[in-house]
């Protein structure tokens, strides 16, 4: 509780009945209670940062679409953080042995793969641009989920407008499993 004092201090004259005084006492409960409210009224109405999730939009059911060869870019997720990619077809990337091993980070990353082919696909002209790569994401058997959370990532920052994850066709995970 706080005081309030006047600082007065007369000395008594002879004859002269000394007044009382009465110093003003503050109640200092009743603001203690006001700021307990605000501060449990701001606790409970303040949203506090929420994690942000990628938005995942998995395709319906039904026949499988069909991709242009120069537009789709195929990265093979294998065990040990290797990744593999080729383009187009996987037959005859295959057969012309244009199935390449990136790593995640650093130079001739994948993301340097996924800038390369959206700025040849600009150069292109006519109807291609980047926009219309299809980055096709195939996690082996023995991939961490760790990396297909890394491929989905590179392919939101460099701003892939369409990906998918789909699961390796038997001849991929076959070759995947060869692979050291």
């Amino acid at each position: 509780m706080a005081t309030i004092t006047t600082g007065i201090n007369e000395g008594r004259k002879a004859g002269v009945k000394g007044l009382k005084r009465h110093h003003p006492r503050t109640d200092m409960t009743p603001m203690v209670d006001l700021g307990f409210l605000l501060i449990t009224f701001f606790v409970i109405t303040t949203q506090l940062s929420q994690p942000y999730t990628t938005p995942l939009y998995m395709p319906k059911d039904g026949k499988p679409m069909p991709t242009g060869e120069s537009t789709a870019l195929t990265v093979l997720l294998g065990k040990d953080d290797q990744v593999y990619y080729y383009e187009g077809q996987y037959d005859q990337a295959l057969a012309q042995n244009a199935i390449r091993k990136v790593p995640f980070g650093g130079d001739n990353s994948i993301g340097h793969v996924i800038m390369e082919k959206q700025r040849r696909m600009d150069e292109a002209g006519g109807n291609f641009n980047r926009d219309m790569l299809m980055l096709m994401i195939k996690a082996g058997p023995e991939a961490h989920y760790e990396n297909v959370v890394k491929m989905m990532d590179e392919a939101i920052i460099h701003r892939v407008k369409r990906y998918a994850i789909v699961g390796p066709e038997k001849t991929e995970t076959g070759w995947l499993s060869q692979q050291q």
